[in-house]
């Protein structure tokens, strides 16, 4: 049966970023009635950053680690499984001073390992979730598509490429609801301006 596994980060249960995986998900259990949802809140329990115990722990073959280290990464593989185990993923994230939120990556230096979601050969790294699907959901107070004012100072949109593809996910879907600060100053209307992304949600949850 389908899996879908929903990320979200963003600390406020109202926000934009949550409203719209949401709806994601509210789309995509409609399209398919047997298929399972996994809920990973970040916010709610964010992952510990890592450590040297960790990283010595990470780099021990698996028969030669103590209960100790095994405890350790005890999270990570939870995590990583959690990957494995779903066909498609959805991410809901709020910008966080033009980069994506702290607890994301804290959740990305937990599944990003060598040996477990990518590995070296000869020809270098090569990620091992392939035949994955992720739809990025980002919420903005400013608006940082290419050709505006600031533009250049979006770097969720490509760090997460680069982060996601690094462990074989290249199927990649980005719907960006930007400009949210507007709400705050009562200058556009929620429902309007959530209109539009809800709409590219709704195509592409299915």
């Amino acid at each position: 049966m389908p899996t879908l596994l929903r990320i979200d980060s963003s600390p406020l249960a109202s926000s934009i970023s949550r409203e719209l995986t949401n709806e994601f998900v509210a789309t995509w259990t409609a399209a398919h009635p047997n298929g399972v949802v996994l809920t990973r809140d970040l916010a709610a329990s964010a992952p510990a950053p890592i450590d040297a115990p960790w990283i010595g722990a990470s780099f021990t073959p698996v028969d030669s680690r103590t209960a100790e280290q095994t405890a350790l990464l005890a999270l990570s593989e939870q995590l990583i499984s959690e990957l494995q185990q779903a066909d498609e993923y959805v991410f809901g994230v709020a910008m966080h001073n033009f980069s994506i939120p702290s607890t994301l990556k804290l959740w990305i230096d937990q599944v990003v390992r060598a040996g477990r979601t990518f590995s070296y050969g000869a020809g270098g790294p090569q990620g091992l979730l392939t035949g994955k699907k992720a739809t990025i959901l980002i919420a903005s107070g400013g608006v940082y598509t290419a050709g505006t004012p600031a533009g250049g100072m979006d770097f969720v949109e490509p760090y997460l490429k680069a982060m996601l593809g690094f462990v074989g996910i290249t199927n990649i879907e980005f719907i960006t609801a930007g400009g949210a600060s507007q709400l705050m100053s009562g200058k556009l209307d929620r429902a309007d301006f959530l209109k539009t992304p809800i709409e590219r949600v709704r195509s592409v949850a299915i």
